[in-house]
């Protein structure tokens, strides 16, 4: 997640469009923790798969330099390594190129073959991070999950009547760049077959709380169902308000919604009573920091929030 725009310096200059690649293997499994709600015959996605993308994503930085920042060696890696789980999982992946701040940037957008392309059910995470650590819950928390969803989709076959498309964004660290560049290049007409668009922005905070995006009432809706079949009490996001990839996507007025679980706020005793977690410290103390590691992430969270996708794209695609 980006922090608030002001003292930041951004440019952003349309170049083309550019195919990577690179080698990889779809990540193992293990028996996960929590379990979804069976309504739209989703699947129970295990934890481990999601933290086995992470360990890759750790393992990415410790290699270039600790981080994985736009315009950095560590990013290129990293899109590397997602695309080459997609397109071995059969998927069409698709590699924008755009310039921020000097230096070269890339989005990877991954289509689902099938399903109506006038009703494209579209989620995104931000793939880059800081400049000042490696970024594994900002946000590699949520690009591992929207690409284990994505590999899900595969290993189950699923053709649902939607067309299904997967994002991953760079340069949100630089004030939603990449998000912005990838609206704007769609056109009117482009934006208009998108019937939602799922954002997910650190996923996995250490002190976590559990918010919803209360943008489009029947993405809300559906997150609010999954958590309440777990027992689980949510709250309205605030803290992320305009400043994740959503944000593009909602001004040009598609459809928007969401998970989070907390930044730099401090977790109040109210919040402590719903969720557990430590009263008066920030749901994440190492955003931005190079503490960011895959010791920085809360199992249940990513776990809860990770099926929350799983279940949401399933439900909305229909």
């Amino acid at each position: 997640m980006k922090l608030p725009l002001s003292g930041r310096a951004l440019t952003a200059g349309a170049v083309a469009v550019a195919t990577l690649s690179a080698g990889g293997s779809v990540a193992g499994a293990a028996p996960a923790a929590v379990s979804a709600p069976s309504a739209a015959a989703a699947p129970d996605i295990p934890v481990a798969n999601f933290k086995a993308h992470l360990a890759q994503l750790q393992s990415i930085a410790r290699a270039n330099g600790g981080n994985r920042a736009h315009g950095r060696p560590g990013y290129q890696a990293s899109l590397n390594y997602v695309k080459a789980e997609l397109d071995a999982a059969g998927f069409t992946t698709t590699v924008q190129r755009f310039s921020a701040s000097g230096r070269t940037g890339y989005n990877l957008i991954a289509d689902w073959p099938g399903g109506d392309a006038n009703q494209v059910v579209m989620t995104g995470s931000h793939l880059d991070s800081v400049s000042s650590g490696p970024g594994i819950n900002d946000n590699g928390s949520g690009s591992a999950a929207v690409l284990e969803t994505a590999l899900a989709v595969a290993r189950s076959g699923h053709q649902p009547a939607k067309h299904l498309r997967f994002a991953w964004w760079g340069a949100e660290e630089l004030g939603l760049v990449g998000s912005r560049y990838y609206v704007n290049s769609l056109g009117s007409s482009g934006r208009a077959k998108i019937s939602g668009y799922l954002n997910f922005d650190m996923i996995g905070s250490p002190n976590p709380g559990y918010f919803v995006y209360d943008d489009d009432p029947t993405i809300e809706k559906t997150f609010k169902d999954y958590f309440a079949g777990l027992g689980v009490p949510t709250e309205i996001e605030t803290e992320g308000d305009g400043r994740s990839d959503h944000a593009p996507f909602k001004n040009a007025g598609v459809p928007v919604g969401g998970l989070f679980s907390g930044a730099d706020y401090r977790k109040t005793s109210a919040q402590a009573a719903k969720w557990g977690g430590t009263v008066g410290q920030p749901f994440d103390r190492c955003y931005h920091s190079s503490c960011d590691t895959t010791a920085n992430i809360n199992d249940t969270a990513l776990d809860r929030n990770s099926d929350a996708i799983a279940y949401a794209m399933w439900e909305l695609s229909q």
